[in-house]
């Protein structure tokens, strides 16, 4: 009997200790959770993933590429199908109300499409990232470059790809030049409309993005 006992009591002490290990491991979990860093990824439908499950947009790509390399990293997609850069000059303040450690602008493709003066969307773009510093000077930020088709006349397309160059020089922020790079106007890598990527496009753009992402980790 004294034997069954302490056999007990050896085997409820080890249910205490295992249940203390688990308390201990989900409280580091959560510390982890707390002390990763925030990226938010603010774009329209480049970034938003538009056609593609939200785990195939290449912000969830780089999310993978993250966790894979154990970096205390949590990315957040803003992104909103449509979205002009006056949309989102409209929503930085709310996007802002949250923890930012790094900020990826993809802007500005949409004003291209409609023909937007140039000067507006510049303004807008430029609006939005003295907005992020204001928040917090230390914010790294990436401004993507985009480009539009020609029909919109060669002076217009022209200003329009160097804009991304004037603006990532002038606020000596990092610039991706061209997100669409490798997947733009290869109808294999695009969905049927010949503007979105698919989800093997995404994962070039991931591979875009990251090349001067990882930089700034």
């Amino acid at each position: 009997m004294i034997f069954s006992c302490g056999q007990k009591n050896e085997q409820a002490t080890g249910k205490e200790k295992r249940a203390e290990n688990g308390e201990q491991k989900a409280e580091n979990g959560e510390q982890r959770a707390e002390n990763k860093k925030t990226i938010v990824f603010f774009g329209n439908s480049i970034t938003a993933g538009y056609g593609l499950e939200l785990s195939d947009a290449f912000p969830a790509r780089i999310q993978e590429k993250l966790d894979s390399l154990n970096l205390p990293y949590k990315v957040v997609n803003a992104g909103v199908s449509g979205e002009t850069s006056s949309g989102g000059k409209g929503r930085i303040d709310w996007i802002l109300k949250q923890p930012v450690n790094i900020f990826v602008l993809e802007l500005g493709g949409n004003d291209g499409l409609r023909g937007i003066p140039l000067s507006e969307t510049k303004k807008n773009l430029q609006t939005i990232i003295e907005k992020v510093k204001a928040k917090d000077p230390g914010i790294k930020i990436i401004i993507t470059g985009m480009q539009i088709p020609p029909n919109m006349g060669k002076k217009y397309t022209t200003e329009f790809r160097t804009m991304y160059p004037d603006l990532a020089k002038n606020n000596n922020i990092a610039l991706v030049p061209f997100i669409l790079e490798g997947v733009g106007g290869r109808a294999e890598l695009n969905l049927a409309d010949g503007i979105h990527p698919t989800a093997e496009g995404h994962r070039i753009l991931a591979n875009n993005v990251w090349s001067v992402l990882q930089g700034l980790l």
